[in-house]
């Protein structure tokens, strides 16, 4: 077991609203990095090193200097408030473990979709995923330089509906990779509130008072 995040905080008394999130996307984009950077806890990562047994399934391009590679999931946590914490998972991205992808998505709240610009077909396989699962999820684009594309071009090229949040981040910074988890909840929130909005228009107004207690998937993890 890898990490590069001390112990930070214990788990407060008062939480007891447990989300999970998943943290999916192509090889090599990022995932363990953002678990690692944004997580208020030891990490864990199960990480193996990359050796020439592998050159035949795992697909390099753009990666050539990856060495280690998450052969199951890597795990995480980060308070919002007094009662609610993330639980993070970031699902391995080589195809060879994408069958652990559906148990990961069981109980879900929502996902990160996480994508490098520069390898962007190697996004549709977790969004096509998503979308099968009914799972809610945003999009971020991980700096890895290289050419920059509008929201336009990233959009048409991974065919997202203007209502799925895009936003740019860097995964090492953990100001940034929180950014993301915001703008996650916040989704999940609006989503949350059009639900309700639709279901009963005579409570429509109540929508910014419901916690985060109302987004709980019937089925926990």
């Amino acid at each position: 077991m890898d990490s590069a995040t001390s112990d930070r905080a214990a788990l407060r008394a008062t939480a007891d609203n447990g989300l999970k999130i998943v943290v999916v996307g192509g090889f090599g984009v990022g995932k363990t990095t953002m678990v690692r950077s944004v997580s208020e806890i030891r990490p864990l990562n199960t990480e193996e090193t990359m050796t020439r047994a592998g050159e035949a399934v795992d697909h390099l391009d753009g990666v050539h200097s990856k060495t280690s590679t998450t052969v199951a999931f890597d795990f995480g946590r980060i308070t919002l408030d007094e009662r609610s914490v993330l639980y993070l998972f970031g699902a391995p991205g080589q195809e060879r473990f994408w069958f652990l992808w559906d148990r990961l998505f069981s109980g879900t709240l929502g996902a990160v979709v996480l994508v490098d610009t520069r390898r962007l077909a190697d996004s549709w396989y977790a969004i096509d995923r998503l979308e099968h699962h009914g799972t809610p999820f945003i999009v971020a684009c991980n700096y890895f330089g290289g050419p920059l594309h509008t929201e336009q071009q990233i959009r048409e090229a991974l065919a997202l509906s203007d209502d799925v949040p895009l936003v740019e981040c860097d995964a090492r910074d953990r100001s940034s990779s929180k950014y993301v988890l915001i703008t996650l909840v916040e989704h999940l929130h609006a989503l949350s509130a059009a639900r309700a909005a639709d279901s009963a228009p005579s409570t429509a107004s109540k929508g910014d008072g419901q916690t985060l207690a109302a987004l709980t998937p019937e089925s926990a993890p």
